[in-house]
This record gives structure tokens, C-alpha cells and sequence, in this order.
């Protein structure tokens, strides 16, 4: 996982990148972790402040990563097929940004080299979520920030 030619891979497209390089563009800001709510007259997603019972509210990571569907069955794996067609993923995902042909946020840890960046920025879960497992109903936890 270095770079392909004389720039780093995740400057790459991302049909060129392996599975191991494709794993590392996540930045760890847990944003797609939280849960959400869809108007069913509208098809508008609206975030929440919840995140799923296996994400570490202190460190933005999932608690089982490897096994996480077992757990929880329809929790998303994303693909380079797909990536282009989830809108409501986050406008700092790096997976957005490369498959918009953006370049990666100076936070981003592939860039600065500091995993903890992200949550330095303010740009992860870190500090303002609930787990769902005391939530009670999403409809109380809209947040208006843009996640």
C-alpha cells in the first residue's frame, strides 16, 4: 500500500486501488455509523447524533469490524460500485471525495499521517453521539449540523 507511480495510491482512481488500499481511505470519522432517518413522502435522509451499538463512541471505530454484519445484518459495506450512489454519505468521506475526483482533506491521516487528526478537526462521531443501545427514538436525536 504505497503509491502507484510516482503518487500516492489514494490520489489514484478508485477502480485501480486493491482491496487493501481501498480499506485504508477510510478516515475513521464514524459518520456512517450514525443512524438515519428517511421521510417516506420525500426519499430525504436526516441525520442523527445515534450511532450503531458497535461503534466506540470515544474512538469512532467499530467495536467488530471484521463480524460486524453478524450483528448487525444491514449494515452497509461499501464498494467502489456503490460509493457513487450514496448520497447520503458525509461531503468529508474520502470515499466521496476520490469518487468525486477530490483530493483528501489535510486531517485526512493518509495525508498527515495522524490517525487522531480527524477527531482533532472535528470531523468524527467523537464527542457528540449517543449509542442506540440508550437512545430511545431517532426522532429525538435530528441533529442540524451538517454531517
Amino acid at each position: 500500500m504505497g503509491e502507484i507511480g510516482t503518487r500516492p495510491f489514494w490520489e489514484a482512481p478508485l477502480a485501480s486501488l486493491d482491496a487493501g488500499q481501498w480499506e485504508a481511505l477510510c478516515d475513521g470519522c464514524g459518520k456512517c455509523c450514525l443512524h438515519k432517518l428517511e421521510d417516506e413522502d420525500t426519499g430525504r435522509i436526516y441525520p442523527t447524533n445515534v450511532a450503531c451499538r458497535l461503534l466506540d463512541l470515544s474512538t469512532a471505530r467499530c467495536g467488530d469490524y471484521k463480524h460486524r454484519r453478524r450483528h448487525v445484518p444491514d449494515c452497509l459495506t461499501l464498494t467502489k460500485g456503490k460509493v457513487a450512489d450514496i448520497e447520503w454519505l458525509p461531503q468529508s468521506c474520502a470515499y466521496r471525495l476520490r469518487a468525486e475526483g477530490r483530493p483528501l482533506p489535510d486531517w485526512h491521516y493518509l495525508v498527515c499521517g495522524d490517525r487522531d487528526a480527524v477527531h482533532r478537526a472535528g470531523e468524527s462521531i467523537v464527542g457528540w453521539t449517543v449509542s442506540e443501545d440508550i437512545a430511545g427514538p431517532l426522532e429525538n436525536h435530528l441533529v442540524r449540523r451538517i454531517v
